[in-house]
């Protein structure tokens, strides 16, 4: 990854003190960045063509890969790496379909009656959990990069990300895992198992930090156990639990430690490298 360019991209952005109010990029930074692959022109798009593009570049991802560049990433601290599985996981669920609206909010009106209603596809909400939209228009795709790159992703229920997200994913080179990489993932399954009954997902995000070889931040922590909870590694038991506060959490939000995590799926995504 170029640095320059990624440094032009996260100047956009961040700052210091965190989210910067006023986004703005130099023209010419912004065309170096673009020619490095890092930033990108706004798109519009189509439900239907999103998920047309989806399906194409899943297709040419193998689970094997998804499960390598997730490892890999771990110990490298290459974050964009990890994301590309819970948009892999996603994807794998769709099947080609047009736009379904359903309803999925309203407004009222000045009588009281229900009124400007919200909507999204009803096909990808069922099948996979993703909120998807009859258009997107002018969508800033290098926010999207910037949150990828950052954290490893943070809109991994969203259908355009997933398709930004695989699309990126085609044209990383990733390594083979290193036995660090193997250990600091065996050592979050311990983690989780470790946790009490009642642990919230927060006592398993701080559990991360003692981790040996795993540089990570509070808010990294929090996506990867995202990312886990996603792809159902972290599969909470009941989703009918109590919920302390507020909180960022949305895939994990109802895991507990009693829950550990899901020998099945991690054996089908990781079993080759944990042998």
């Amino acid at each position: 990854m170029d640095k320059k360019a990624k440094q032009i991209l996260f100047n956009t952005y961040w700052s210091t003190k965190g989210w910067k109010s006023e986004k703005f990029t130099d023209p010419q930074d912004f065309e170096y960045a673009k020619k490095m692959g890092l930033m990108f022109d706004k798109l519009s798009i189509s439900h239907d063509d999103c998920v047309k593009r989806i399906i194409k570049a899943a297709n040419g991802i193998s689970k094997e890969q998804i499960a390598q560049a997730f490892l890999s990433s771990l110990s490298l601290h290459k974050l964009e790496w990890r994301s590309g599985i819970a948009s892999y996981n996603a994807a794998k669920s769709i099947k080609s379909h047009k736009y379904k609206p359903v309803a999925t909010g309203h407004g009222f009106d000045e009588n009281g009656r229900p009124a400007n209603f919200s909507y999204r596809c009803g096909v990808c909400e069922q099948s996979c959990g993703l909120c998807g939209n009859d258009y997107y228009k002018n969508v800033d795709l290098n926010v999207l990069n910037f949150e990828r790159i950052k954290w490893g992703g943070v809109r991994h229920s969203d259908l355009i990300y997933v398709m930004f997200d695989l699309e990126r994913f085609l044209e990383e080179e990733i390594s083979q895992p290193t036995r660090d990489d193997i250990e600091i993932f065996k050592n979050i399954l311990v983690a989780a198992k470790s946790c009490e009954k009642d642990d919230y997902p927060s006592i398993l995000r701080d559990k991360l930090k003692d981790i040996p070889n795993f540089k990570s931040n509070k808010d990294e922590r929090s996506v990867i156990l995202e990312i886990l909870a996603c792809i159902g590694v972290l599969e909470p038991g009941s989703y009918n639990r109590p919920v302390r506060g507020k909180n960022d959490w949305f895939y994990i939000e109802c895991w507990r430690g009693e829950d550990g995590y899901n020998e099945d799926v991690v054996k089908d995504y990781f079993g080759k490298y944990l042998e």
